[in-house]
């Protein structure tokens, strides 16, 4: 959080809540708004997904203007674009911006005077490239390929956030990567709101993985490339050839599972079933024996059962996931979930995601201990800790440099974190 000793001439500060496509949009809007000339500023890119994120923002914006009397407070991203009015009354905000508006240098500068610059993200039609020349601490770098979303999960706010789904042109995110990897950044990592349905709003319909197969043909000193959130029932053909194939390819995919039972993912208005979720990631790690998934999981949704609940519990060991992000259903108003009957409480929503956590790190604990004197290349982010091709954290048993991209030899674990050395080294 800010210092409350800031300086009138302190660069703007960024406060990012959310996905991973926040953290990009973060660095576009702190790159536009030091561009803009503004000083003095906190800026809140939030997240709408659930009430809590909510929750949490404004509190950061209460303790901000306590630890910064003078600064400016600009509030964006999710939930300002889906309850701008209510940010807008918060007497610690000077200004609310929206998810379209965001990604304008012109929204960020010193002659604005309108309090609340939020438009009807449903009229957006297009996902404007924004060059990031690089993100600031890291080794690795996110490039956005869509944006918004066309489903309505009844439980999902976002669409509301993001607008409909759109996407950026193959060329553009060429142009993009190579300017990542002029810069020294060994990975990329591809994100949007709902990235397997790139390509739907472009000439041609390309799809996802016709992009990413161009992607790498155009950048071959790229090292690594990573995609982030998938849909279970989206991943076209080319996709899973390039992960047989392509070893640049990182075997990590995180699922958008949401739930495990049959009935739950209709209520849910999710398009896939369990066992078509059971059947991807058989079908993934056949391609690629080393992949490894993660997923997003609700737990306590309207009328779930306990044996419901169960299984989802259970498709945790049939899919074989190994990183689970698990949410306890909250109900986001405007949402068609938010009208069912028979919510289930929410201790017993609590207590099921706490079993869903738990259930979580035994997986993780599993997987932790299989990966001892297992070879890697890591890539090292800060201060000696980086992520193998499979987004393991590991920490390294001497000083290495900040995006350096190590053949390594897993020694242990410790505090969930995977212990390694050089292989040279092991090997002597």
């Amino acid at each position: 959080m800010s210092n409350p000793d800031q300086r009138p001439d302190a660069d703007p500060e960024i406060v990012t809540f959310g996905c991973r496509l926040n953290t990009y949009e973060s660095q576009v809007m702190l790159d536009n708004a030091r561009e803009a000339g503004l000083t003095n500023a906190v800026i809140f890119n939030t997240c709408a997904v659930t009430a809590e994120a909510e929750r949490q923002a404004r509190q950061s914006i209460r303790r901000a203007r306590r630890n910064n009397p003078d600064a400016q407070i600009i509030v964006t991203g999710c939930a300002a674009q889906v309850h701008a009015d209510a940010f807008a009354q918060m007497p610690e905000v000077d200004r609310v911006v929206g998810n379209m508006e965001k990604m304008k240098p012109d929204a960020f500068g010193l002659d604005v005077t309108e309090k609340v610059l939020v438009n009807d993200i449903m009229s957006v039609e297009e996902t404007a490239g924004h060059l990031v020349a690089g993100l600031e601490g890291r080794a690795r770098a996110f490039v956005q390929v869509q944006n918004g979303c066309d489903h309505r999960c009844t439980f999902c706010i976002i669409p509301y956030g993001r607008g409909n789904s759109r996407s950026v042109p193959m060329g553009e995110v060429v142009a993009q990567v190579r300017e990542l990897v002029a810069n020294g950044y060994k990975e990329v990592v591809l994100t949007g709101v709902d990235i397997t349905s790139y390509g739907e709003d472009l000439p041609g319909k390309p799809q996802l993985g016709q992009m990413v197969r161009r992607l790498l043909a155009a950048v071959p000193d790229l090292p690594r490339l990573r995609i982030s959130s998938i849909d279970c029932i989206e991943m076209d053909e080319d996709l899973f050839r390039l992960l047989a194939e392509e070893k640049r390819l990182m075997p990590h995919f995180h699922l958008s599972l949401q739930a495990g039972d049959d009935m739950i993912l209709k209520r849910m208005k999710r398009r896939h079933l369990r066992d078509q979720a059971i059947d991807l990631c058989k079908r993934l790690r056949a391609a690629r024996p080393e992949v490894v998934f993660g997923a997003d999981l609700i737990a306590g949704f309207p009328t779930e059962t306990e044996e419901m609940f169960e299984n989802t519990m259970a498709i945790v060991d049939e899919c074989g996931l190994t990183w689970l992000h698990v949410f306890p259903y909250s109900e986001r108003e405007g949402t068609p979930a938010a009208k069912i009957p028979n919510s289930v409480p929410k201790a017993v929503r609590k207590e099921r995601a706490a079993r869903l956590r738990a259930k979580g790190a035994e997986r993780e604990a599993a997987f932790l201990a299989a990966q001892i004197g297992k070879e890697a290349m890591v890539l090292f982010e800060r201060n000696g800790v980086g992520r193998t091709e499979q987004f393991t954290q590991v920490r390294f048993d001497r000083p290495v440099e900040d995006g350096a991209l190590v053949h390594a030899v897993i020694t242990g674990v410790e505090n969930n974190m995977l212990l390694a050395k050089p292989a040279h080294e092991a090997a002597a």
